[in-house]
């Protein structure tokens, strides 16, 4: 066969658009100068959508962008082939019919699931002699030796210009497009989450848009309570975590913003968008890499903590106690009501605030003292967008099993005050306590038997006791961890972490010696990357 029917395949995976993306780009090209053909697949693997960390809504959430990204290249005269099955077994398929084939697609760092698939795809290539390009999405750097420059280099990817594909597509004719199947055709648990959010190109370019044009004014103010972050957060987590946006696109965005803003003020013109605010939307994109970057590095921290030795600390037999507060944890019933309302209304809509998801992880670690990886799997089958490279150096850097970050202990009261003084939100997602009066709402326990019968709420049977005595959970936990950092050894472990996956300031700057103490008071630290941005 000639080069002339050389046939470009582009898998997609968690970069479901057209727009900036490098692979079909370099694929159509190639395709339009060799008088080659294109063609799209996507493969529904047993795998992944089988894997511990997988749920329904995740599913559902990629069908949803799926179906979007068929129609967008269908218009182009390209197919999206989609096809159930392990990727190495359809891609030999392929190759048997088209010898002359060569694979493109984007890197990408997910989980150990996919780690592998990928791992078993390269074989696969260099046994059949099929070239397999994998090209940079994110501003994760594959390999990294160093985390000297990496900042630098980071700004200068996302500012270089969006890839732009040819208008004409020479698309690969007489393909079947193949069944988008449903959660439930592929053996999914039941999963509802009538809040998920939508997850087409056009949903994600107007949250952008509406980000940007008001709903992002006060965005450092409003991030941190659940009452104003769905609103004022840019809710762009989701199609970030299956690229139905890429991240260079809403940085470039957002710079725009700054700059148009910029002009409005040198020019005398009032807006109420704060420039900061932007500062800090993409001090967060930043930090968005800047985790992923962790996993990259590191596979093993999905399953393994940073420092191993600090799973230790909460290793023991899994009990039915153990497991039971996991499940009244992760069902919001733990009888503190703000933990209860933020994990309601996370497995309600499968979004909740960065700080909100920081308190859970805390409250799991700390409180139950439950091992980083339980808590975190739940987490992650919650999370429509679950994101593992951010999730698990997340869950660790919270549950205090990095080494080298600060313990943030968040009280659980203290925070239902601080971000939900009157009790709006915990009202709206734990309706046992709707009448419940706002000077006990945070700490329902506290009321006297005449306010129970009064309020409608008896507490042990409308609503749980507390599980645990936050104080006296805290001080455990605390003095486990103090034991344990006071050892030499402990410390020059946790200088080798920072030395490999510590934040550089600023480019050329040197490591410094990490600060790892404890608080209680659960103040999130500048820097620190919000999950559902």
């Amino acid at each position: 066969m000639t080069r002339d029917g050389e046939l470009q395949v582009v898998w997609f995976k968690r970069d479901l658009r057209m727009a900036d993306h490098a692979p079909l780009t370099a694929a159509a090209e190639r395709a339009l100068a060799l008088g080659g053909r294109l063609l799209g697949v996507f493969f529904v693997e047993p795998s992944v959508v089988g894997a511990e960390d997988y749920a329904a809504r995740h599913w559902e959430a990629t069908a949803e962008a799926l179906a979007d990204l068929r129609e967008a290249l269908a218009s182009r005269g390209v197919v999206l082939a989609v096809r159930r099955g392990e990727a190495v077994e359809w891609l030999e398929r392929l190759r048997a019919r088209h010898p002359r084939l060569r694979l493109w697609s984007h890197e990408e760092t997910g989980n150990g699931v996919t780690y592998a698939r990928d791992r078993a795809v390269k074989r696969w290539a260099r046994e059949r002699g099929v070239e397999w390009t994998e090209l940079p999405q994110h501003g994760v750097v594959r390999p990294l030796r160093s985390r000297d420059g990496w900042a630098a280099a980071w700004e200068e990817r996302m500012r270089r210009p969006p890839a732009v594909a040819p208008r004409e597509l020479p698309g690969l004719a007489d393909v079947a497009p193949g069944e988008i199947p449903s959660a439930t055709v592929l053996g999914l648990a039941a999963d509802p989450c009538p809040g998920r959010q939508r997850n087409t190109r056009a949903d994600s370019e107007r949250m952008l848009a509406t980000f940007l044009a008001y709903r992002g004014a006060n965005y450092s103010r409003e991030m941190s309570s659940p009452l104003t972050a769905a609103e004022a957060c840019s809710r762009l987590s989701v199609p970030l975590a299956y690229g139905v946006l890429s991240l260079r696109e809403t940085a470039r965005a957002a710079w725009a913003r700054a700059a148009e803003l910029a002009e409005l003020r040198r020019a005398g013109r009032a807006d109420a968008f704060r420039i900061g605010a932007l500062r800090s939307f993409v001090a967060r994109l930043h930090w968005h890499c800047h985790f992923m970057q962790k996993l990259e590095d590191e596979p093993r921290v999905e399953h393994e903590a940073f420092l191993p030795e600090l799973d230790a600390l909460r290793d023991g037999p899994w009990t039915d106690e153990r497991a039971a507060r996991l499940a009244a944890w992760a069902e919001g019933r733990t009888g503190y009501p703000f933990v209860d309302a933020c994990m309601r209304a996370l497995r309600a809509t499968g979004w909740i605030n960065f700080r909100m998801r920081a308190m859970l992880v805390s409250f799991a670690s700390y409180d139950l003292w439950l091992p980083w990886r339980r808590s975190g799997l739940a987490l992650a089958r919650l999370f429509t967008d679950y994101e593992p490279g951010i999730h698990w150096p997340q869950v660790q850097m919270q549950s205090g099993t990095t080494g080298i970050n600060t313990l943030r202990m968040y009280a659980p009261v203290k925070q239902s005050t601080d971000q939900d003084p009157e009790g709006v939100f915990i009202r709206r997602w734990v309706p046992e306590l709707a009448r419940v009066d706002t000077v006990f709402i945070h700490e329902p326990w506290r009321m006297p038997t005449a306010a129970q019968v009064e309020s409608g709420c008896e507490i042990g049977r409308d609503y749980p006791r507390p599980v645990v005595d936050h104080t006296e959970a805290v001080r455990f936990a605390r003095a486990r961890f103090t034991e344990l950092k006071r050892r030499a050894e402990h410390q020059a472990a946790a200088r080798e972490v920072f030395r490999r996956h510590g934040s550089r300031r600023r480019p050329g700057t040197t490591v410094v010696e990490p600060r790892w103490f404890e608080t209680a008071a659960g103040k999130a630290a500048d820097g620190q990357l919000e999950l559902g941005v």
